[in-house]
């Protein structure tokens, strides 16, 4: 066994977990169908000053462990040097341990830079100094990034409003990793939310005509989503607290849209009737163009408010919400199933109280019309962790079937985030390792490894038609 922390099988618990992992799943190219990096980045293939710049600006989960140490925010966000703030979470590593961060923080360090020493307040120096070398090098700007993590397919996330100017750039690169876009249209949905007829005169303007009536609206958005579908996207996603799923009438709608361009206040029942009219009516149109839906649900945001005002959204002050979900999510699906209008489906949840709720939910609506249709996706955000993953894989293999499952994705804004698919796949390879162990799977490599490289990377591959 190497001295190193992380070492070649790290995670591995046995010989059959390790054959699993290094046969079967450790090569298989990354297809990461969901993130938030910044395509303007790729298009340029921007280099970094620092690890600060490429590894803690705009990583909310380092920002809330380093503010849970009592670390100011001026070493966080604020105007502290790069070097400072890096400095504050080489501090701050060594008591993250049993976090997440702490095992992310040693796989990026050395799967990016082959740096294998803890890092810590003794180590930091070195580590900058390290990482500084070869991040100015030439050598690892964001393609060559990409390329270290074996990356084949990443789809970013953008607003219907956006041009997609970087990822035209992109297309027409000679590139060898695809990039897409998945569309988000949020902020078209949420007609209680601040700034809202802001935005529907942004998207106006986009489409170059005036937006009156719940009628423009859905035209503004239908050719939003035939620009997107023209510039490649084949994926949408929803960040959403819960799925609606209220009774309405066409006049209702017409009428709370009517009401909200003239600055009337609308009750909370009316919000819910048109958020479920416009999803609907989106979820039939991404039906129509052949898209992948996901659903992103759970989360109680920016619940700091003094700081939201400080720092703005995404800034580390969320947290897991605890809303009702069934009700509401089969009567949604069931009436777009009911039209023969329900496409391939993934639907997150951040609330591990759901986590059975969920994966019961999508065998309501596996009709057999294809592999895995409709997906629960893989733990995600608070629960993108070693617990939060056992617990969703354990639990969609006693209720649904595994084997068809799509697997990891990144959901984030770190070109160093990556490693995250390598966890997975150790978490998977060692879950199946142990019971192969105990005798409760078969010693059957061939066909164990099968099912560790499809959820590695061929079911996401089937799933997404890449």
């Amino acid at each position: 066994m190497s001295s190193k922390f992380i070492h070649d099988n790290f995670l591995l618990e046995n010989k059959y977990a390790e054959e699993l992992y290094h046969n079967y799943s450790k090569k298989q190219p990354i297809i990461d169908y969901h993130n938030h990096l910044p395509p303007q980045q790729i298009a340029e293939d921007q280099t970094f000053k620092n690890i600060t710049d490429v590894w803690i600006n705009g990583d909310h989960y380092k920002w809330r462990a380093m503010r849970t140490l009592g670390i100011k925010e001026e070493f966080i966000t604020g105007r502290a040097s790069d070097k400072d703030k890096f400095l504050n979470w080489a501090k701050t590593v060594p008591y993250t341990m049993r976090n997440p961060l702490y095992h992310w923080t040693h796989l990026e360090l050395a799967r990016y830079f082959d740096i294998y020493d803890l890092l810590n307040e003794n180590s930091a120096e070195k580590i900058w100094e390290q990482t500084h070398e070869k991040l100015t090098s030439g050598h690892y700007n964001c393609r060559q990034l990409l390329k270290k993590a074996n990356v084949e397919f990443v789809c970013t996330t953008e607003d219907p409003t956006d041009d997609l100017q970087y990822h035209q750039q992109l297309a027409k690169s000679d590139f060898s990793i695809k990039v897409s876009t998945a569309f988000r249209p949020d902020k078209a949905i949420l007609i209680s939310n601040d700034g809202y007829n802001e935005y529907i005169d942004t998207l106006g303007k986009v489409v170059d005509k005036q937006i009156n009536s719940y009628l423009d609206l859905c035209d503004a958005l239908k050719n939003r989503i035939e620009y997107f579908h023209k510039n490649g996207c084949r994926i949408c996603d929803h960040g959403l607290s819960h799925l609606y799923f209220e009774s309405f009438t066409e006049n209702e709608i017409y009428t709370i849209f009517k009401k909200k361009r003239e600055n009337q206040v609308i009750s909370n029942e009316d919000a819910s009737k048109f958020q479920s009219a416009l999803l609907l009516f989106l979820c039939e149109t991404y039906n129509e163009y052949g898209w992948v839906q996901q659903f992103h649900l759970g989360a109680l945001r920016n619940n700091n408010t003094r700081m939201l005002r400080v720092l703005g959204p995404d800034t580390g002050w969320d947290s897991i919400g605890d809303y009702p979900q069934a009700e509401k999510l089969s009567a949604f699906l069931n009436a777009l199933d009911s039209k023969d209008k329900l496409g391939k489906t993934i639907i997150y949840n951040l609330n591990p109280a759901d986590n059975e709720i969920m994966a019961t939910m999508i065998g309501n609506f596996n009709d057999g019309s294809v592999k895995g249709k409709v997906q629960w996706g893989s733990g995600w955000w608070f629960l993108d962790q070693k617990d939060g993953m056992t617990k969703q894989l354990n639990t969609l293999s006693s209720m649904g079937l595994l084997s068809c499952f799509v697997g990891m994705l990144t959901d984030s804004r770190s070109f160093l985030s990556f490693p995250r698919h390598e966890y997975f796949r150790r978490i998977l390879c060692n879950l199946l390792g142990e019971e192969i162990k105990k005798g409760e799977l078969p010693n059957d490599m061939e066909w164990i490894g099968k099912l560790v490289s499809d959820i590695s990377y061929y079911n996401a591959k089937e799933y997404f038609n890449l």
